[in-house]
């Protein structure tokens, strides 16, 4: 029976993507671990490896297609001794047009098919969550009569494969219990705010151009705006005097000139909220829902703008990490969100995040938490300042506003003024960020 190739899940986030190239053709051999094309999620382009061997008996999706949903039919694979002919005859052959992408009918003929019955949902585990498993995979499991929910998958981003169930052994099945039924599903928010309608007949006679939103832009819309909605915001807000910071990144700068590294007030930024994030452990916490997690180690993301939106990669252990290392891993990870090259793994994940507009000439500003972290500071520009000494002598310092945005839900007002004082301590001492 002829294999299906479904939009594959590339992040737990992901919902739907673009079909942006095959590498493969109709007709082409392919093995478990080839590459079959490249996937453009919300937030990076991926690429999307073979899990079962055979040939490629007909691609249902054209590249450049937006909007597939995740599961959808976009290939057809054959095994030995398959043929196209053999597509007609099985559910696999169902046009992907259903999901709202024109496909040809993989019988050739213009005529409607035959009603077929609609494939089986794709399993689910205890908790809700989904299991991804490839098409050979799921069919012989049905045949050994195994939960794939008590499977762990070896395949990409733990897809359970055919190896994974070919020495398994059958158990018996988890009860469903009753009160589980899609009437029991909460319903979706109303949308707010005008429609597109409305708005565009707000704006007859004018002249405009209607600028299509992409996947990401669509995210970032959909995520801060249910942030700023759900969650229960509050500000800190510090001045912070660089002068002994410059003055210790200059001296450091020169020293390492010969390694070819060069350290940004950023990287101190980012080293001053690792090691406050030890200092107040409570901090170092995550939103779950109906419990806080409190992280070990400081995991610290990075707000990095690119063309049509950003990114928050995710510098992990980065209490632990000099700032030489920590200013090339910062580079590293900016490059590659630029070009959207990131791994959902580098950018998801963390439990506080840095926004700095400083370089933009922006004095202060507050910024959004991005869930499930507990808090973001929001970074200005350093400028020149008169201060108050500490003999009372008036002075000019250059002095770096910053505001706090805290989850109330994880850290107290208490709480949330520790850590921006530790955060402030160790940006005006730098020396004992290297203690």
């Amino acid at each position: 029976m002829p294999t299906e190739i479904l939009m594959p899940a590339l992040s737990p986030t992901m919902e739907e993507g673009t079909l942006a190239k095959w590498l493969v053709k109709e007709g082409d051999t392919v093995s478990s671990g080839d590459l079959l094309a490249e996937i453009e999620t919300d937030k990076a382009t991926m690429e999307f490896e073979a899990v079962d061997e055979g040939t490629i008996g007909k691609i249902l999706i054209a590249e450049g297609t937006e909007g597939v949903k995740v599961n959808t039919l976009i290939a057809v694979l054959l095994e030995e001794g398959e043929s196209a002919d053999d597509i007609g005859a099985t559910p696999a052959a169902a046009p992907a047009a259903a999901a709202g992408n024109e496909a040809a009918p993989a019988g050739g003929s213009e005529a409607p098919a035959p009603a077929a019955s609609p494939a089986p949902a794709a399993p689910a585990k205890a908790d809700g969550g989904r299991i991804f498993a490839s098409p050979l995979a799921r069919r012989i499991a049905a045949q050994k009569g195994l939960d794939l929910a008590q499977l762990s998958g070896s395949g990409p981003h733990g897809r359970i494969v055919k190896a994974d169930v070919e020495g398994a052994t059958a158990t018996a099945p988890t009860p469903v219990p009753a009160a589980v039924s899609p009437a029991a599903a909460p319903a979706v928010a109303p949308a707010t705010g005008p429609s597109a309608d409305m708005v565009a007949r707000m704006y007859e006679g004018r002249e405009y151009e209607e600028i299509k939103l992409d996947g990401m832009r669509k995210t970032i819309a959909a995520r801060l705006s249910e942030a700023k909605q759900t969650i229960p915001h509050f500000y800190l807000r510090r001045d912070i005097q660089l002068d002994a910071l410059l003055k210790f990144r200059s001296q450091l700068n020169k020293q390492l000139e010969g390694r070819g590294v060069k350290l940004s007030v950023n990287d101190f930024i980012i080293k001053a909220v690792a090691n406050a994030l030890q200092q107040v452990p409570e901090c170092n916490a995550v939103w779950a829902g109906d419990r806080v997690l409190q992280l070990k180690p400081s995991d610290v993301a990075v707000a990095v703008a690119i063309e049509g939106g950003l990114f928050t990669p995710v510098l992990q252990d980065a209490d632990t990490k000099s700032l030489s290392a920590l200013s090339t891993e910062m580079k590293d990870l900016a490059g590659r969100a630029r070009e959207r090259k990131l791994a959902p793994h580098e950018y998801q994940g963390g439990t506080f995040a840095i926004s700095n507009l400083g370089m933009f000439g922006i004095d202060n500003f507050d910024a959004i938490v991005n869930p499930p972290h507990a808090g973001i500071l929001a970074v200005g520009s350093g400028v020149k300042k008169p201060v108050v000494g500490a003999d009372g002598e008036l002075t000019v310092a250059t002095v770096m506003s910053v505001t706090m945005s805290v989850d109330h839900r994880v850290i107290d007002g208490a709480l949330g003024a520790n850590l921006l004082k530790a955060i402030v301590e160790n940006l005006e001492n730098p020396m004992m960020m290297l203690a």
